[in-house]
């Protein structure tokens, strides 16, 4: 047991070492998600992505001074759906998103693959 708990003290002291020498970014999510590639850094970039695009849909919503409800009645869906949408707890379809921003919203669209 003490053993046990020894050696869980050094990887959290060598984690905070590793923390305190990072010098950008990179390297931060490199320490705490792993390499580009690792399944815990696709699901970490998975969910960053989901999040930038609530936050561009809301923030498209509240420059066309539109409330959720106002923008789901325009696009044909329900405002909890809306709802949901902006606070990433579901996923959307591309076909979606495009009938939200272009045709709800007026704004275009460009994807890039990268």
């Amino acid at each position: 047991m003490l053993r046990t708990y020894h050696s869980f003290l050094i990887v959290i002291l060598t984690k905070k070492q590793k923390l305190l020498n990072t010098r950008s970014f990179d390297e931060l999510q490199d320490i705490e998600y792993g390499k580009i590639g690792t399944p815990k850094r696709s699901q970490f970039e998975k969910r960053a992505q989901y999040f930038v695009i609530s936050e561009m849909l809301k923030e498209a919503r509240r420059q066309a001074n539109m409330t959720q409800e106002q923008l789901a009645e325009k696009i044909g869906t329900k405002k909890s759906y809306i709802s949901r949408l902006e606070n990433g707890k579901c996923d959307i379809q591309l076909s979606t998103l495009y009938r939200i921003f272009e045709d709800g919203l007026g704004k275009k669209i460009s994807l890039i693959f990268s």
